[in-house]
């Protein structure tokens, strides 16, 4: 996974919970790095998993929560960082985007990024997105949409269906009122 996902989720919870909570976290959960992070380093999956339960020990907070705020929050860096993907005129323009353009574009940076993957099927007001990743991250993408609707001003309501037990894949369905 690529540093940026673990600098910035750093920030979050020092910001969120503050710097003695972030010292704590790293202290105590298993991290082949020591918790010492680039933003372009990479790094296995699992430290993130120590990382939010740690944090989750420490806060109370459920994991999904947890990463569904931390997707909410990833949302501005992306926004702050790469303005240029948000020219879109709407929220369902966007997200169809993030496969066939905003993906590629990450994997020109990082060709060693493994990013989910989306399927789309829009019919009127309603977009369907089928999620799939074996990172188990569909609340990550959930905060990230919910963000992406609030930035376009929009009014869409969103339903989240696991379609397998493990949550590696996920429909999304997003309707405009």
């Amino acid at each position: 996974m690529k540093g940026i996902v673990f600098t910035e989720l750093c920030e979050m919870i020092e910001k969120e919970f503050g710097a003695a909570t972030l010292n704590n976290v790293i202290d105590k959960s298993d991290l082949e790095s020591k918790g010492v992070y680039s933003s372009v380093g990479t790094y296995k999956d699992q430290e993130l998993v120590s990382l939010v339960t740690q944090l989750s020990n420490e806060t109370k907070i459920a994991s999904q929560d947890l990463v569904h705020a931390y997707g909410r929050y990833f949302f501005d860096v992306l926004k702050n960082n790469y303005s240029m993907f948000f020219d879109k005129n709407d929220c369902f323009e966007f997200l169809k985007s993030i496969d066939n353009h905003i993906h590629v574009e990450v994997k020109k940076l990082y060709p060693d990024a493994e990013l989910p993957t989306f399927s789309y099927i829009e019919e009127g007001r309603t977009l369907k997105m089928n999620y799939s990743s074996p990172r188990h991250l569909s609340f990550f993408a959930l905060g990230l949409m919910e963000r992406t609707i609030e930035h376009y001003e929009e009014d869409i309501e969103i339903i989240r269906k696991d379609l397998n037990v493990d949550g590696s894949e996920v429909l999304f369905t997003l309707t405009k009122k």
